[in-house]
């Protein structure tokens, strides 16, 4: 994969403030908050939303390109007093393992469009058969946001972005609780 793309993610989470914060994000609390403990498997930055199911108990087994994303997980894990695994990479060159997963997080997950696709295939197989897949991300309509105001976080370029049918493509054998375009 490209340097550029780490290299972005190393440079925003270099700061010492976390960029988006140290709670954890609010609809994957909301959908955690309903789900039995297990084992979980976020994509996931500065470690906010790994610290939040650890301390509910989940095992959680983070990963990420960023090696200062990474940093800052491990010293926030320390300072809530919990463990996380947290392995820094390129998805395909993790020993992560088929079904090893009770939910997987995708909060703003937004992975380069060369490889988005084999990602969430990837990942699909890494989650148990009933598994939940957590999933919040910008969709394809994001762009008009950004045009009226360019100050708008996320990605982009429309290939990063989502639709509901390249989801439902992507995961093509899920039944789902919840999937809608909202405009928050």
């Amino acid at each position: 994969m490209e340097k550029t793309w780490s290299d972005r993610w190393d440079d925003r989470y270099r700061s010492e403030k976390f960029a988006y914060g140290e709670q954890p994000n609010k609809y994957l609390k909301e959908q955690l908050d309903k789900l039995n403990v297990g084992s979980i498997f976020p994509a996931e930055g500065e470690g906010r939303n790994a610290v939040y199911a650890a301390k509910l108990g989940w095992y959680v087994s983070a990963f990420d390109i960023s090696i200062e994303g990474h940093k800052k997980a491990l010293q926030l894990a320390e300072s809530n007093l919990v463990n996380i695994d947290y392995q820094v990479g390129e998805l395909l060159e993790l020993n992560y393992k088929s079904e090893q997963f009770d939910a997987i997080g995708l909060i703003y997950a937004h992975f380069p469009a060369i490889i988005k696709s084999l990602y969430h295939k990837t990942l699909d197989k890494y989650l148990k058969i009933g598994g939940v897949i957590i999933f919040e991300a910008f969709s394809k309509k994001h762009l008009d946001y950004v045009t009226k105001n360019e100050k708008v976080g996320g990605p982009k370029d429309i290939a990063s972005l989502f639709s509901i049918d390249e989801i439902k493509e992507d995961f093509p054998n899920y039944d789902f609780g919840q999937l809608a375009e909202l405009e928050k």
